[in-house]
């Protein structure tokens, strides 16, 4: 049966995500404030701001100082101080007028929880209206709604899918402020306050073909994760297990559950995650993130995540 359900494994990855040390501390709870003093609380830290720029349009016309322009100042957490500002560092980009900015959150995404789910730091005397969009891989988009008014944390509730991960935030400034020298939006950083981060591991890692019980190899990369899941104190943990769609769905549930049910037992099983809430879900083939027609497809769908999660929906 088991050669029906998923193909020998031609690679053997390491982790799809990151597990080595992250570029930012995390996993402590921590309060930011914005540029108007205004404290906001982001349940997983650091790591829950976005990672990288995916694109940047700037508008027209753009800041008069092409310093303002650089959207990499956008990344990681907010760090725009209005008392000590340096014309030659700055620390925010200025979209210009109607620019676009697209930015992704690499080893996190965001999801909805009760509440607000992520918060723009606009910088600057008044709140210049942005229109915000989220999107799961960079190309299907959802429209959330404008940013205006002193508003800028947003709840995508009514909008997202249930137990969906949005991997990509987009703003477009709303031209309501096109003149002087930093027309446009100014923004200094993007953060989901219902945040997730996902461990990723490639199921040759841990298992053996068809089977569902732990590889020698595999201890050490688990160690690691219960190391950075440690790290994310009061965060809610979910093992899961997919497949690929060879073979049928019953056995893919049954597989993908039997794996996710041993990392589990793992983790639980670590000193460092005593009395911690784990639960553990089997998706099958419901969930590719790849397609199923080649094998290296089929590979890629065949994998465990853990998912570290600031709150449940």
């Amino acid at each position: 049966m088991a050669a029906m359900t998923e193909s020998a494994p031609t690679i053997v990855a390491a982790l799809v995500l990151l597990i080595s040390a992250p570029a930012f501390s995390e996993g402590t709870s921590t309060t930011y404030k914005d540029s108007r003093g205004k404290a906001i609380v982001f349940p997983l830290g650091d790591a829950s701001f976005a990672d990288d720029v995916a694109s940047f349009t700037l508008g027209t016309p753009p800041p008069r100082d092409k310093r303002w322009a650089d959207a990499n100042t956008t990344l990681g957490p907010p760090d725009y101080n209005p008392g000590r500002i340096d014309p030659a560092n700055p620390q925010d980009v200025v979209l210009g007028c109607g620019g676009v900015l697209v930015v992704r959150f690499a080893d996190n995404a965001v999801v909805d929880v009760a509440g607000p789910d992520l918060y723009v730091f606009e910088v600057g005397p008044a709140i210049e209206p942005m229109r915000l969009a989220i999107s799961a891989d960079g190309s299907a988009w959802i429209e959330v709604g404008d940013i205006a008014g002193g508003t800028a944390e947003i709840d995508i509730a009514g909008v997202a899918t249930p137990g969906a991960r949005y991997h990509y935030a987009r703003v477009t400034d709303l031209r309501k402020a096109c003149g002087g020298q930093y027309p446009g939006a100014d923004i200094d950083a993007i953060g989901a306050i219902g945040a997730a981060v996902t461990i990723a591991f490639d199921a040759s890692v841990l298992f053996e073909f068809g089977k569902s019980e732990l590889l020698p190899q595999a201890q050490a990369a688990l160690l690691d994760a219960a190391g950075r899941i440690a790290a994310f104190t009061g965060a809610a943990v979910t093992v899961e297990g997919h497949t690929d769609n060879v073979g049928t769905a019953d056995y893919n549930a049954r597989l993908s559950q039997a794996r996710a049910d041993a990392v589990r037992r793992f983790l639980v099983s670590r000193p460092e995650l005593k009395g911690r809430a784990i639960t553990a879900t089997g998706f099958g083939a419901t969930q590719p993130v790849a397609g199923n027609n080649t094998e290296a497809d089929r590979q890629k769908n065949r994998r465990v995540e853990i998912v570290i999660s600031s709150a449940s929906p």
